[in-house]
C-alpha cells in the first residue's frame, strides 16, 4: 500500500499525514539542493551565453547522509541512471517490522544539456573538421563521376585491352582483392588517402567531444512513479508498506490487523525518516 492513498481507517490516515509532512520537507530539500547558477557557454555556432544548471554531486551527497544515518534498514548505494538526455539519482531503502514491509524510494530526474566549453579551440577543431568533410566529400564525387573510366584505364594499363566494357567490368569485380588494389590506385591518382581523413575525422571529433560540457535543467515538484517513468522532470519520495505472507508480499491488508506495538514501530521509523531531512 503506497501511503498517501485515502483510507477510511484511523491510523492509515495519521501516517498518510506523516507521509505529507516528509514530501514538503523533501521537496524543500530538494529546491534548495537544485538551485541553479549560471555560467558561460559556448554553442555550436561560437556564440557565447548563459546557461543555468545545478550541481547533481550536492543531492547525491544528500541521498548519502540519509541512508547512511537510516538505522537497521536495508539500503541500495545511491545510484544514477546514464542516459544521454534525462538522467535519475535514486536510493531506495526498507525496513521489516513484524510481518509488515516499509519500504521508501528518493529520486530526482532531470535533463542533460551538451555545450562546449567558451575556449578559442573549438572553434578551430570545428573549422578543420569542416574542411576535412568537404575535401572528402569533393573527392568521393570526383571518383563517383569518373569511377567507370578510371576503372577502364586501370584494367587496360594492367594489360585487359581485348576485352569489351562487360567484360572488363566482370573480371573487375569477380576478383575482390584486385578490386581492392585498384581502388587503391584510383585514391592515388587523385591524391587522396581516404582512411587518412577519416583517421583525422575521428581525432578532431574526440577533440572536441572533450571540449564538451554538461548542464542540468529540472523542475522543483514532486512527481509520482508515473510520471517518472514517462521522463517527467521533477523529484520522488514514497513509501510504501506490505504484508509479508509466506515470504510474499502483499500490498492490500486490513490495516486493523496490525498489532499496536507494530504501529507504534511504522510510526517510528517514519519520524526517524523525517528528523534526517532536517540535517
Amino acid at each position: 500500500m503506497r501511503l498517501g492513498t485515502r483510507s477510511p481507517n484511523d491510523f492509515i490516515q495519521s501516517i498518510n499525514k506523516k507521509n505529507d509532512d516528509i514530501q514538503q520537507s523533501f521537496l524543500a530539500k530538494i529546491i534548495n539542493l537544485i538551485k541553479s547558477t549560471n555560467i558561460n557557454v559556448m554553442l555550436g555556432d561560437a556564440t557565447i551565453t548563459e546557461q543555468k544548471t545545478f550541481d547533481p554531486a550536492l543531492v547525491s551527497d544528500f541521498y548519502h547522509t540519509i541512508i547512511k544515518n537510516l538505522k537497521d534498514w536495508s539500503v541500495q548505494e545511491v545510484s544514477i541512471s546514464n542516459n544521454d538526455d534525462i538522467r535519475r539519482i535514486f536510493t531506495k531503502f526498507e525496513i521489516r517490522e513484524g510481518n509488515y514491509l516499509i519500504s521508501g524510494h528518493m529520486s530526482l530526474q532531470y535533463h542533460v544539456l551538451l555545450y562546449y566549453r567558451p575556449d578559442q579551440q573549438v572553434i578551430q577543431l570545428q573549422k578543420e573538421l569542416s574542411e576535412i568533410i568537404d575535401l572528402t566529400k569533393n573527392k568521393e564525387q570526383q571518383m563517383s563521376d569518373n569511377s567507370d573510366q578510371f576503372v577502364l584505364n586501370k584494367l587496360k594499363e594492367k594489360g585487359y585491352k581485348d576485352f569489351d566494357h562487360q567484360k572488363l567490368f566482370e573480371i573487375f569485380y569477380e576478383n575482390d582483392e584486385f578490386r581492392e588494389k585498384i581502388y587503391k590506385e584510383i585514391e592515388q591518382d587523385i591524391e587522396v588517402d581516404f582512411q587518412d581523413l577519416s583517421n583525422k575525422k575521428t581525432r578532431l571529433i574526440k577533440e572536441l567531444d572533450n571540449l564538451l560540457i554538461e548542464t542540468y535543467q529540472t523542475s522543483p515538484v514532486l512527481i509520482d512513479d508515473t510520471r517518472l517513468i514517462t521522463g517527467e522532470e521533477g523529484c520522488l519520495c514514497t513509501f510504501d508498506i506490505e504484508f509479508i505472507r509466506n515470504k510474499t508480499k502483499e500490498g492490500l491488508f486490513d490495516p486493523r490487523k496490525i498489532s499496536d506495538a507494530v504501529k507504534e514501530s511504522i510510526v517510528k521509523r517514519l519520524d526517524e525518516f523525517s528528523k534526517l531531512l532536517t540535517i
